[in-house]
Formats: structure tokens, sequence, C-alpha cells
């Protein structure tokens, strides 16, 4: 009798162990997931990094060079088209200082025409406000500072930008999808090209006005994309950050993923600054 009462246990524990054996085994293997992902994270990240702790000096600068080293923090927002993210690439009181420059200057916004085009058919395209300032109207010296800074991160020449475009979005406006470049067979030869465009954004917005690409990576683009759709990579509006994207490849061909506009303002107001950077010294 007690050799059956025996065998009728351990045929009862055989389930329970095989349970417990099986939890202890996910739990491990959970576990190891983990730190592996975690491992390969913090490799990434110091490959970016020096593996020298040493402090280094500045080297010996060019003529235009400086004699110090500045460090500007950004993130690669997307490779197609070339997008970059400057967090609080300036100061709140630098950006209500814009603000209140432009305020009295606003004009509703114009559109540069294509062939055929005219104001009437592109009426609603871009309903913002706006004016243009340059840094040497600013007597401040605000926009000159913002302006020296935005050709250390892009490594453009400040005499290749064009003044800023200071542009308020109220409820309801917004901009279509387009190219800030310009395309020849459309707008005719031009004596520059906008390779490049700088957006510091100079206020928070509550809801909506975001800048959308909607071709990011190809989205979109084998389709009949309806260009007032506000889709794809979406940029929040935060004041003092700065968004720099290329619109032209380096071989001087236009990015088909830089079409970009901004989202409705929903709730709230819009207030950026934009800097158009061309390929050569701008004249105008």
């Amino acid at each position: 009798m007690k050799v059956k009462a025996k065998s009728s246990r351990a045929k009862l524990g055989l389930p329970t162990v095989f349970l417990l054996c099986s939890l202890f085994f996910f739990a491990g293997l959970f576990i190891s997931t983990l730190l592996s992902h975690a491992s390969v994270s913090r490799s990434v990240s110091r490959t970016l990094e020096s593996e020298d702790d040493e402090d280094r000096g500045p080297m010996m600068q060019g003529d235009t060079g400086d004699s110090f080293i500045q460090s500007i923090p950004f993130q690669v927002l997307s490779w197609r088209p070339r997008a970059l993210y400057f967090p609080r690439f300036a100061t709140a009181e630098q950006c209500e200082s814009v603000i209140e420059m432009a305020k009295t200057k606003l004009r509703p916004s114009t559109l540069a025409l294509r062939k055929g085009e005219t104001a009437e058919s592109t009426k609603g395209t871009r309903t913002s406000s706006g004016t243009f300032i340059s840094a040497s109207e600013d007597d401040s010296g605000v926009l000159d500072i913002i302006e020296e800074k935005i050709a250390r991160a892009t490594m453009l020449p400040r005499v290749h930008g064009e003044a800023f475009n200071v542009l308020r979005y109220e409820i309801g406006q917004k901009y279509d999808s387009h190219y800030d470049a310009f395309n020849p067979t459309e707008y005719g030869q031009q004596k520059s090209q906008r390779f490049a465009s700088f957006l510091l954004y100079l206020s928070d917005v509550e809801e909506g006005g975001e800048t959308m690409f909607p071709y990011e990576n190809g989205a979109e683009m084998g389709s009949s994309y309806d260009y007032k759709k506000c889709i794809g990579l979406k940029i929040m509006p935060r004041q003092g950050d700065g968004l720099l994207f290329y619109s032209v490849f380096p071989n001087g061909t236009i990015d088909p993923t830089s079409l970009h506009g901004s989202c409705p303002v929903i709730k709230g107001e819009k207030w950026v600054a934009t800097k158009w950077i061309r390929n050569q010294e701008d004249m105008d």
C-alpha cells in the first residue's frame, strides 16, 4: 500500500515539475533578450563616442576657423529626405524677440508661381501671414546670433542664406505640400537654387501645425497623393527647436522625398522663422 501511495504522488508531481521548468526557461530567455538589446544599444552609442576619456583641446585653426570646440546636438530624423532635428537651438527669449520684431510687419504669405499658375488658381495653398527680416535689420543682434549658429550647424556660409521668413499660422491656416527647390521646367531658369531649409520654431503649438513629409522613405510616391493631406513623417513645433532638411541631392537634382508642408493649426498659434539656403551667394 505504501509503495502505491508513493507512485501516486510521483505521478501528480511530474506536471508541476514540468511547468516550473518551463517557467524558469522562458523567464531566463526573456531576461537574456533584454540584456542583449541593452548591450547592443550601448554598443551603438559608444561607436559615436571616443573610447579615450582624455580631454583633448582644440586644434590649430585656419584663418577663417575657430579657436574653440563647439557642440550642437542634433538627431537624424530621416535619410529620405535628409532631415535633422536640433533641440533647444534657440532660447525662449530669442524666439519671443523675433516674434515681436515681426508682429507689426505681417502680410498675407505669397507663392512663387509656376508656369500657368495665377494668384487666383493657387488661392488657399498657403494661408499664413509673414514677413522677411534680415539679420542686418535687427539692432538687438538676436537674428545675427541665430544666423551664425545656423551657419555652424549646417556648415553653409551665411552669405548663402536668404533673409528670415517669419511666419504666423493661426487656427485653420496651413501650407499645402510643396518643394522649396525650384524645378527649372516649372519655374524657369534660376540664378541659384534653394538646396537646404532651416526652420526655427518660435512657439509651441497646442495641436496641429506639424511640419510633414508625406514622401518620407518613398511612401505614397507611387500613388495619387492629395497634396492637401497631412500624412507621413510629422514634426511637432516646439519653441526653440530647429529643423534642417535638404531639398537637393549632392549632384544638384531635386530630392523628390523633400516634398513637405505645414499641417493646419487646430489649437493655438504657430510661429516659425524659415531660413532658405542657396547653392550660391544670395545677392537679393
